[in-house]
């Protein structure tokens, strides 16, 4: 059924937009008059396939795509709401139906209603979901099937629902902690800069014109305050220029290996980042052995959740071993590059026949070490930064006050 987009009065007279499913611009209308809204305008409409694949032909405006982004909390809500409604005995179609109604969002609404019109014409949900994959991720997606394929839809629903919430708020959690950080530095740049390019030039001055021996500080500061005045021009589009070729290189095939296993070394930030990497593995593969996936097909998926190359390696190669019937304990551990406590409660699990257990426990613990150490590093951060912009005004301050002093020492 195509999803409109229209615009028209309500009964106060104020204008109102909207997506609404219908079967052609008279029911649009007559649906929404019964709403108590004037349609005044079709702006356009997404039909739910042309073909073999999905089509949209419709107009937009920049400010509503980035409205209308979807969120993994977005995803969290619908597959809540979504496993709810089938354990409550609903209709998976009017479930669905039920999703595109409630949801405020354009794009995640033209894409339920294109996964609504799938299923409505025989498709399973996870192929129907599987078309919309900058929404719904091959772990989700694997879920689903998984789901349908044991009859428990509405529990691995609930399951799934529960991970994508947990990851969004540890993600939450971490750029939080760096926010704080971030803006600091930024403020403390922009008033730097401020006072090397229009402050000290003019103080500089008097003492350049006086012709005397100035202090290293003194001539040190000169020099940078001359270089970013003069050359402003040059430096941002440089250190751009830095910048982009850096971030293209930590993303082509040869330096994200490098890129990865630098991060990992790092005194702080590489044991944090290992930590989030082992949570997020256990936590995905614990899941997914849960909801029914098959090993191997959770060690793929698991693989590309696991973002550093590093790690993904020991994961595909703990794949192989296991498909020449090896245990993944063994390759986790000659690895060298998962902590002991995760191949030991895998081994533990493995022999137990608890696998997922032990994993969700690895995660937790992780997780749990995550958060302290994100509210440590938050408590060093504050200060450090503090007393580093602190360090450089003094310096700036000591480089203007020492030839001051110098002048009255010899004027004496």
């Amino acid at each position: 059924m195509p999803v409109f987009e229209y615009r028209g009065l309500s009964a106060a007279g104020k204008q109102v937009t909207g997506l609404l499913e219908a079967d052609s611009s008279k029911t649009l209308r007559v649906q929404l008059k019964k709403t108590g809204v004037f349609l005044t305008d079709v702006l356009g409409q997404s039909e739910a396939r042309t073909g073999k694949k999905a089509a949209i032909d419709r107009e937009v405006q920049l400010g509503r795509v980035f409205r209308g982004r979807v969120t993994a909390e977005d995803v969290a809500v619908i597959t809540r709401q979504l496993s709810t409604l089938l354990h409550a005995g609903v209709t998976l179609v009017e479930a669905l139906t039920a999703l595109v109604d409630q949801t405020d969002k354009d794009r995640l609404k033209r894409a339920l209603s294109d996964v609504k019109q799938r299923v409505n014409e025989g498709s399973s949900l996870a192929d129907a979901l599987a078309q919309h994959p900058r929404i719904f991720g091959t772990l989700y997606v694997n879920m689903v099937r998984a789901g349908e394929a044991s009859g428990a839809l509405d529990a691995v629903l609930a399951r799934l629902a529960d991970f994508t919430e947990g990851q969004a708020k540890l993600k939450q959690k971490l750029v939080g902690t760096l926010i704080y950080p971030a803006i600091m530095t930024i403020i403390g740049g922009g008033i730097l800069a401020v006072l090397m390019t229009v402050v000290v030039p003019k103080v500089t001055r008097i003492f350049e014109s006086m012709r005397a021996t100035l202090p290293w500080a003194t001539r040190l500061l000169i020099f940078v305050s001359n270089l970013l005045s003069g050359f402003w021009w040059l430096i941002l589009p440089l250190l751009f220029g830095a910048a982009a070729a850096a971030v293209a290189w930590t993303r082509s095939p040869n330096g994200r290996p490098v890129f990865d296993a630098w991060v990992l070394r790092l005194p702080v930030a590489g044991s944090l980042m290992r930590m989030l990497l082992v949570s997020r593995f256990s936590r995905t593969l614990a899941t997914l052995l849960k909801a029914g996936v098959p090993m191997l097909t959770a060690l793929d998926i698991t693989k590309n959740v696991v973002t550093n190359t590093v790690l993904a390696g020991v994961v595909e190669t703990a794949r192989d071993a296991i498909r020449e019937g090896e245990s993944i304990a063994g390759p986790l551990k000659r690895s060298g590059q998962f902590p002991p406590l995760v191949y030991h409660m895998v081994a533990v699990g493995e022999r137990s026949g608890q696998l997922e257990e032990m994993l969700l426990n690895v995660a937790d613990s992780y997780e749990n070490q995550v958060n302290v150490r994100l509210g440590a590093l938050t408590a060093l951060l504050e200060p450090l930064i503090i007393v580093a912009m602190g360090m450089v005004i003094a310096f700036v301050a000591f480089s203007i006050l020492m030839p001051i002093l110098q002048i009255n020492t010899t004027i004496r």
